[in-house]
C-alpha cells in the first residue's frame, strides 16, 4: 500500500553504503497533522539503491510531497526478537524541485474542466 503526505525538509543526510549492494539515504519531512500547526511530527523517511540520488535536487526548508511504502521486518539474534519499520520514499515532489516535479502538468480539476467544455462544443486546448 503506498501513501503520501506533504511537509517541509528539514535535513538530509549523507547516502551510506551499508554492503556493496545496499545503499540508502534518509532525511527528515517536518509534518503538521492538523489545522491548528500544534502538533508538529518529525519523521524520517529514506531512499535506497539509485534513488539515493533524488535527494541532490532538493534543499533543507523546502515544501514537498512525499510517497512512500511502509516496510516492517522482523529480526532474531541470540534468542531475542526485534522489529524494525521504515518509512521507504519511492518519489518526492515540490514547488521547488528541479527534478521529479509534475508542477507543469494540468490539475486535475482544470483537466476536467476542459472535458465539460469538450462537451459542450469547445475546443480543449
Amino acid at each position: 500500500m503506498s501513501f503520501e503526505l506533504k511537509g517541509r525538509i528539514i535535513e538530509i543526510f549523507s547516502t551510506q553504503t551499508i554492503t556493496d549492494k545496499f545503499k540508502k539515504r534518509e532525511f527528515i519531512v517536518e509534518y503538521t497533522d492538523n489545522p491548528s500547526g500544534t502538533y508538529v511530527q518529525y519523521l524520517k523517511f529514506q531512499f535506497t539503491g539509485d534513488k539515493c540520488t533524488i535527494l541532490d535536487s532538493y534543499k533543507t526548508g523546502q515544501e514537498v510531497t512525499v510517497s512512500f511504502n511502509l516496510k516492517g521486518r522482523k529480526y532474531e539474534k541470540d534468542g531475542r526478537v526485534s522489529y524494525f519499520m521504515d518509512l521507504e520514499a519511492w518519489k518526492l515532489s515540490g514547488a521547488d524541485s528541479v527534478s521529479g516535479s509534475n508542477n507543469n502538468l494540468p490539475s486535475y480539476e482544470s483537466y476536467n474542466k476542459l472535458e465539460e467544455e469538450d462537451e459542450n462544443g469547445g475546443l480543449p486546448f
